[in-house]
């Protein structure tokens, strides 16, 4: 009864949520206490749902506090400099340019958004491309490639979800794969290296740097940017990032004392801080909304014990050759699983499944959320109809969404692969 009931949870939410008949954060509430009530549950719901919303908490904070932080520095203009001697360094060469694209990507890609990587990149860009008579679809995916393969960052939504869902410290799910994350990225670059070589057929010798002029006057315009402040705020930056890795405070706590100081010493003026705080409120309550609704969600599949009911079911089902391997195997379909299922369908309703089941079978389900996040939602967020993102990405740079998939999915494929060849081969990931 219980491994039926839970079974209809994940039906009813991938049913109401991909179908755009409920939003997620309600879907995530109302779903499963449906469905505990519809087992007999009662005044216990109340337990399973505080019970889970305690274990997101911290979590919930940290992804607050990131968005406030990064949103900050971006307001205060700190990657400015750098984008534009990035530009600078590109000149006329397409394969500079298209390293230089994949560089800036990944690194306006650090506040976690994809909406904010690509109307900050592009816009940038696409004069450059233009002038050269570069494709399109070029920038289109080496953009998608660098924002995905930085979505796997602590701070990250795919990665949040993930240690919500599995009930785990960001930085347990994360630190191990620090490694082949950093060889996804490599080889983004690489990529974007050999789509630069192809592109010089193309090429024709623009008059000028268009894109370069535009960022620079923009920024003398830009009443908000602290250029005085550049070498504290990239100091901040790494120091956050060190300490968060590091492990020696949790990462809740790093954020908030470094979104302090920044908005402090960047915005000391009461007024600006209100400002710049409102201005980045609505994506940082988002996401936290969903979080807390999460908790619910998974609070009760576990406190009711339908996960496990599920898992025990799946058991007597799962051929053992696979459930031995069920780690490997989700990391093989995690990017393509980006075109069938969104995030939260996928991380709340489906992880939760898989890390029980892989359990039963001996294995770790913090290894399958690691798989998980090589590759579902983010090498394969920019380009899943399921994200809005993928929308942004495709109407700035004017490319067909077909076009852009045709192209951009065999490479996203082949990041997601070498990042689990490296988390297999330093058995990160267990075969």
């Amino acid at each position: 009864m219980l491994a039926f009931l839970g079974l209809l949870t994940i039906v009813l939410l991938l049913i109401l949520v991909m179908g755009k008949f409920m939003s997620p954060v309600v879907a995530l509430i109302v779903v499963p206490i449906a469905t505990a009530l519809m087992g007999g549950f009662t005044a216990e719901i109340l337990t399973f749902i505080t019970d889970g919303i305690k274990t997101i908490s911290t979590t919930a904070v940290m992804f607050i506090f990131a968005i406030l932080f990064f949103g900050v520095l971006m307001d205060a203009g700190t990657f400015n400099p750098i984008i534009s001697r990035l530009l600078k360094i590109a000149g006329n060469d397409p394969t500079r340019i298209t390293v230089v694209t994949a560089i800036l990507a990944m690194i306006v890609h650090l506040d976690g958004s994809g909406a904010v990587t690509f109307l900050v990149t592009i816009p940038a860009l696409l004069p450059l491309y233009d002038a050269l008579s570069m494709r399109r679809t070029t920038l289109a995916t080496i953009v998608a490639l660098s924002a995905g393969t930085m979505n796997i960052l602590p701070w990250g939504g795919p990665t949040i979800r993930a240690a919500t869902a599995l009930e785990v410290q960001v930085t347990q799910l994360f630190n191990p794969l620090l490694v082949p994350v950093f060889v996804g990225l490599l080889t983004v670059l690489g990529i974007s290296y050999f789509l630069g070589v192809k592109e010089r057929k193309y090429v024709k010798v623009p008059e000028g740097n268009s894109s370069e002029t535009s960022i620079k006057a923009a920024s003398k315009l830009n009443t908000l940017v602290r250029p005085k402040l550049l070498w504290f705020n990239i100091g901040v930056i790494i120091l956050s990032i060190a300490v968060l890795i590091s492990a020696v405070a949790p990462p809740h706590i790093i954020f908030m004392i470094a979104f302090a100081i920044a908005i402090s010493v960047n915005y000391p003026n009461l007024n600006d801080q209100r400002e710049r705080i409102d201005a980045h409120a609505k994506a940082a309550l988002l996401m936290a909304s969903i979080l807390f609704a999460a908790g619910c969600f998974t609070g009760i599949l576990k406190g009711s014990g339908m996960i496990d009911a599920m898992a025990t079911s799946a058991v007597k089902v799962i051929p053992e050759v696979v459930g031995n391997h069920l780690a490997l195997v989700t990391g093989l379909l995690s990017m393509p699983a980006s075109l069938l299922f969104d995030p939260d369908s996928f991380y709340f309703g489906v992880l939760p499944l898989l890390g029980t089941t892989a359990a039963h079978f001996g294995g770790e389900s913090i290894e399958v959320g690691r798989a998980a996040i090589i590759g579902q939602m983010t090498t394969g967020f920019p380009v899943s109809p399921l994200t809005g993102s993928t929308f942004l990405l495709i109407g700035l740079t004017g490319v067909d969404l077909g076009e852009h998939q045709r192209k951009t999915i065999p490479y996203a494929f082949v990041v997601t692969m070498v990042m689990l060849f490296f988390s297999l081969l330093l058995g990160v990931i267990r075969f």
